[in-house]
């Protein structure tokens, strides 16, 4: 789709699944990182730790760590994810 194409796309409400996919991995990476949300990390720091983490855990990896946090610690997990997917969506903006 050419940048005009999806721009009248998401004018019109609709927004390509594919960016929503990787904006999940990338959020999912970000969560099982050892990133903190103290650290404040700047966009470059959320993209090097979101690429690293993928390369050492794998996509699966990444959903396994989500996994075992929201079964261990419900209450903590969900606010990390809130947190990962806004700094996702800021990073990559």
């Amino acid at each position: 789709m050419s940048c005009t194409g999806r721009h009248i796309a998401l004018m019109n409400g609709w927004e390509d699944p594919m960016n929503a996919i990787i904006d999940d991995v990338r959020s999912e990476a970000l969560f099982a990182s050892d990133v903190q949300r103290s650290q404040q990390p700047t966009p470059e720091l959320i993209r090097a730790a979101v690429t690293a983490t993928v390369d050492r855990l794998g996509e699966s990896g990444c959903a396994e760590r989500v996994a075992q946090e929201f079964g261990e610690h419900p209450d903590c997990a969900i606010g990390r994810m809130r947190w990962a997917r806004g700094a996702v969506q800021m990073a990559f903006a």
